[in-house]
């Protein structure tokens, strides 16, 4: 049956995110993250349900759609740590917020809706995304005692749930219609609800 197949992969995709969530710093002091290096960067994709929402989606999305599943994923990877360097670099861009939250809204909308794209599209789309993810991200890898270190995390923990959401993609090809159509719709009222906290 597929259920117990994609209920499986989500499972293994919550396993995955565990180590990430214990790892975090949550409560008063959660948005400094105290950052001292790799492990902290590899962590902080999964501290926050708007990265960590987005990242799997564009899986998901990928492996759904896509020929070549890894091309949008690898333009996402890619373009946070473009993004990550601006933050550091002290580089700023209006509207981040509210493009975090467009991302959510979008990649649910895609994955929803099963909408495929031209790669090269797909690319500009995911990637174009992910700098303003990078740029939240930069921001806070500021304080790292060692940023290189804590960059080649971040691009690792956004890889891992890359590699999380084409696993749960190519799992739901094979199960019933309503699987991405409420994923993907509860992912983009997530991006809603960020918008609607920003009103």
């Amino acid at each position: 049956m597929a259920f117990p197949r994609i209920g499986k992969t989500l499972l293994g995709a919550a396993a995955l995110a565990l180590p990430g969530l214990a790892l975090a710093h949550t409560g008063a002091d959660g948005g400094a993250h105290h950052l001292a290096g790799f492990g902290e960067g590899l962590a902080h994709p999964f501290t926050g349900m708007d990265h960590l929402a987005a990242m799997v989606a564009v899986g998901i999305w990928s492996a759904m759609t896509a020929r070549r599943a890894w091309i949008a994923p690898l333009s996402f990877a890619s373009l946070v740590l473009a993004g990550a360097l601006m933050g550091i670099a002290n580089v700023a861009l209006p509207a981040v917020e509210p493009m975090i939250a467009a991302s959510l809204l979008v990649l649910g909308l895609l994955v929803a809706t099963r909408a495929s794209l031209p790669a090269g599209a797909g690319a500009v789309l995911a990637g174009g995304f992910a700098l303003f993810h990078g740029l939240a991200h930069g921001t806070e890898l500021t304080a790292a005692h060692s940023v290189a270190g804590a960059l080649a995390g971040m691009v690792l923990g956004t890889a891992l749930l890359h590699v999380a959401g084409l696993a749960i993609g190519h799992a739901m090809l094979r199960a019933n219609a309503w699987w991405p159509r409420l994923l993907g719709g509860g992912v983009a009222l997530l991006g809603a609800g960020f918008f609607t906290g920003m009103a």
